[in-house]
This record gives C-alpha cells, structure tokens and sequence, in this order.
C-alpha cells in the first residue's frame, strides 16, 4: 500500500529512480499530497529539507531520461519547465532549489537578490533559513554536480555534512606554494548563500581544506555542464 506520510513518498520516489524501478505510483502518490496535510507534516527545516532535497533529486533525473534534448537545448527552459506536481500543483526544478530550498532566494545575483513575487505555495512551504550545503547535495544531471544521497529528516544534518565533505574533498584544489584554493564554481554562483569571500574562507578551514592559520586567495573552477546521470552513493 502505497504511503501518503510526505518524507516517505519522496524517500520511496527517490529510491525508485535510484533501483530503475517504476515510478508512477510514487509520482501520482506526491501529487494528490493535500497541502495543508503537507504544511502540518514537514513543520521543521530539517522535515522540509529532506522532503524537497529528496524530490528535486529524484525529478532531476526523471526528467534527464525524458526530455534529454531539452536539457541539450535549452537549460533555461529545462529548469524553468513547470513538470514537476506536488501537492495539486505543478512545479519547475527552479522553483524547488531557489523558491523553497533557498527560502525565495534569486538563481541571479551571486545568492544576494530576493526572489520576485514568490507564490503563496512557496511562501507556506519553503525554509525558514537558508543552508548553503544543499549546494552540494543537489543534482541537476551536469557532469560536475555532487552524487545523490536518499536524505532523511533525522539524519539530514550529519548527511548534508558527509555531502560536503565528500565534495569538497573531491573539488577543491589547494597550491600552498602560490597561497590559492580553487573551489567549486557553486560557490561563486551562490556567494551569498556561503556568507561571502569571509564565510567561504571559514568553510574552507572547517572542512580541512586549507591547513589552520595559512593566508590563502580563493579562484573559482568552471562548471562541466556535461550531462550525466547522477551517481547514488549511501
């Protein structure tokens, strides 16, 4: 019997998509979600994040495999297309990460621009603070996106932490001789969601990828817009 509790339908939708098993039910089951029955269910951040993250990553790749010439011709529309329906409406992939994940936080501006006449959907359903390691938890079917994980409310935060650790790991190129990290170029797209040059700095030094009390400039690295399917990882 398929479940209507919200965090398990996007968890089952998700693992659907990471097994190859079908997705209908899943897909069918999040659109007749009530919105009301949602607001009550995901009343913490931590709820709304593992909800959405959960979503966003399972319908990135849904829609790679369905409209791949979109993403190929045009990744405006391709993130702007409204195809994704939750709770009796539908939603575009930029609504998910900029509207709800980044609290109604402009894709432009650097991460220091407001979104626009948010609906009233985004405004009852999105985060009440803005957690920049969703940056390295989203996939949107580039090359140099982070893997995908199956995130759960209870363990969001050590995930999200494993996230970024694991990516900025992988990314973040340090010349110690020439004093310059070279970062993901999210962090640039996004500066103000890292709390600018000093939080990225602070970032870098909390994650171990700068030695404690070395001076150091910060380049940005570009992004491979490649498509690939994401890659799933526990």
């Amino acid at each position: 019997m398929q479940s209507s509790e919200p965090g398990v339908v996007a968890r089952e939708l998700l693992g659907a998509v990471r097994d190859g098993e079908p997705t209908r039910a899943h897909e069918d089951a999040l659109a007749e979600l009530d919105s009301d029955a949602l607001a009550s269910a995901l009343r913490s951040d931590d709820q709304r994040l593992a909800f959405w993250l959960n979503v966003y990553n399972a319908y990135a790749q849904l829609l790679l495999e369905r409209w791949p010439d979109e993403y190929e011709r045009s990744r405006r529309r391709f993130f702007g297309h409204e195809a994704i329906p939750v709770a009796g409406e539908w939603h575009s992939l930029d609504e998910i990460e900029h509207g709800i994940l980044r609290g109604s936080q402009s894709s432009l501006g650097l991460g220091y621009l407001p979104r626009l006449m948010p609906s009233r959907f985004e405004r009852r359903h999105r985060l009440d603070e803005r957690d920049w390691r969703i940056h390295f938890a989203l996939n949107c079917g580039a090359r140099s996106c982070p893997p995908i994980r199956v995130y759960e409310a209870e363990r969001i935060d050590d995930q999200l932490d494993l996230a970024t650790a694991s990516y900025l790991e992988q990314e973040v190129e340090y010349d110690s001789e020439r004093g310059v990290v070279r970062v993901p170029r999210l962090m640039l797209w996004y500066r103000g969601d890292f709390g600018g040059g000093p939080g990225i700095r602070e970032i870098l030094r909390a994650f171990g990828c700068v030695p404690e009390g070395e001076s150091f400039r910060v380049r940005y690295q570009g992004y491979d817009w490649s498509r690939e399917p994401g890659t799933f990882v526990d």
